[in-house]
């Protein structure tokens, strides 16, 4: 049963963050991101490349964001659901946990792409930046969401100067988790 929603652009932290979390729980999760990334692969196509064509076809992004609230609302399902729009569900499906949003600069982004993907940060930078467009123009278009509006969100931590193990304690106290 749903305990949780994870939120934030790519590159904040989010999967870090949840790993962390499950293994300390001993929760169970699934991972929008690699849904989308998964999708992407099987269709030979890079991430940036896959969002563009969500894009254009509206449909492939609809049926990501069903099978997701499906998910959510299923008592045998995650505990953990992360995904950029999961708190926004959360909140439309009046499931009543905490919604977090980890928010981080478009250059500590940058930075964090780096070290995750390898290359040089101003690509890294400028993937962050096309897919925060890319995304901010299709949730918009699909919804009427604005990935800037915090609104959803219970708890918004802004991770910008906080190392890995911090946002996980952080996230614990909200929980009340002994850690």
């Amino acid at each position: 049963m749903l305990k949780l929603t994870v939120s934030g652009p790519p590159g904040s932290g989010t999967s870090t963050l949840v790993k962390g979390l499950c293994h300390k729980t001993g929760w169970t999760s699934a991972n929008g991101g690699d849904i989308f990334r998964d999708h992407a692969r099987k269709r030979g196509l890079t991430v940036e490349e896959f969002s563009s064509l969500c894009r254009e076809n509206l449909d492939v992004d609809r049926a990501l964001d069903v099978a997701l609230k499906s998910l959510m609302t299923d008592h045998s399902g995650p505990e953990v659901v992360e995904s950029r729009l999961s708190g926004w569900w959360a909140e439309g499906l009046s499931i009543d946990i905490p919604r977090l949003h980890i928010s981080t600069t478009l250059e500590e982004r940058g930075k964090r792409l780096m070290q995750r993907d390898g290359g040089s940060y101003k690509d890294n930078l400028d993937r962050a930046t096309r897919r925060h467009i890319d995304d901010s123009h299709r949730y918009m278009e699909l919804y009427g969401i604005d990935l800037n509006d915090m609104t959803p969100y219970t708890h918004i931590i802004e991770a910008d100067d906080m190392g890995e193990s911090e946002v996980l304690e952080t996230v614990l106290e909200i929980l009340g988790v002994e850690f």
